[in-house]
């Protein structure tokens, strides 16, 4: 070094400050592109295509439980995965959302994003939309407003400190679940206030109720017959989920069914309206 000219020292210099800059960022910012890699596979089922949510337009969606749902075609599902991250099982189902080039929303546990933050990040690496499922999965409808608020506030807050490094209520991505689906007027109408979509689902793997992977899979592919389109809820905790996804996205491939990717709407789309 002692022979660098001072040109040379000059650039050298610049691109240190640049380094030591992008060290102090939090994590998550460098995995905000998230974006996957393109697909290895030609016959792979794939993402059909991706869909912005705009919570001023759909609120809340899932009609078993609410009037209205997304605005899906004939043979189009939106994968969505409750109560992880879950070391073992997560990692089970990115893998075989990975090998079919399948992009899916998960909604978390802020207790187990605090848990396992690397697998937060992970989740966003792979290219999927990061949703909120509280801090610990309680009973929402049972508990004093004040209370349900708070356990809504520390989740997002839980989630958003694993995947930026930085805790916030305001969530990065306005997409919520209801554990057990067990809402109130109140609470709708406080996070419709703050510009945050609820999500129901319109089918579900009853993956909850013992059985094996095989039963699963025919349980949900009997439902997806039934309904034809819809947001399917699984969940990533599940290992018989874990089990049977392989097949289910294979048989999705073969059935001529097309996955849709979630994801919030641009800012320069969201509507003109004040939370």
């Amino acid at each position: 070094m002692r022979n660098m000219s001072s040109g040379s020292r000059s650039i050298l210099n610049t691109c240190l400050n640049v380094v030591a800059a992008l060290m102090t960022v939090a994590p998550a910012a460098l995995l905000t592109p998230a974006q996957a890699a393109e697909c290895q596979r030609k016959d792979a089922l794939g993402t059909s295509r991706v869909l912005e949510v705009d919570p001023a337009t759909y609120p809340r969606v899932g009609l078993k439980s609410f009037p209205q749902t997304l605005p899906l075609r004939d043979g189009e599902i939106v994968l969505t995965f409750d109560d992880g991250p879950t070391p073992g099982t997560t990692d089970k189902v990115l893998a075989a959302l990975a090998s079919e080039c399948v992009r899916a929303t998960f909604f978390m546990v802020g207790r187990n994003a605090a848990d396992h933050p690397d697998m937060v990040r992970k989740v966003a690496r792979l290219g999927h939309t990061i949703g909120y499922h509280t801090w610990d999965h309680p009973h929402l409808n049972k508990l004093p407003l004040d209370q349900a608020e708070a356990n809504i506030n520390r989740g997002i807050e839980a989630v958003g400190k694993a995947l930026r490094g930085t805790e916030s209520t305001t969530p990065s991505t306005p997409f919520f679940r209801f554990p057990y689906f067990e809402s109130t007027p109140t609470l709708l109408d406080h996070l419709e206030k703050r510009g945050i979509a609820v999500f129901g689902a319109d089918f579900w793997a009853s993956d909850w109720v013992k059985m094996s992977p095989e039963e699963e899979l025919k349980l949900l592919t009997g439902r997806l017959e039934g309904h034809r389109k819809g947001i399917i809820l699984l969940h990533d905790a599940q290992m018989r989920t874990a089990e049977m996804l392989p097949a289910f996205l294979r048989y999705l491939r073969e059935h001529n069914y097309h996955v849709v990717h979630i994801v919030p709407a641009a800012m320069k789309t969201v509507s003109d309206r004040s939370h």
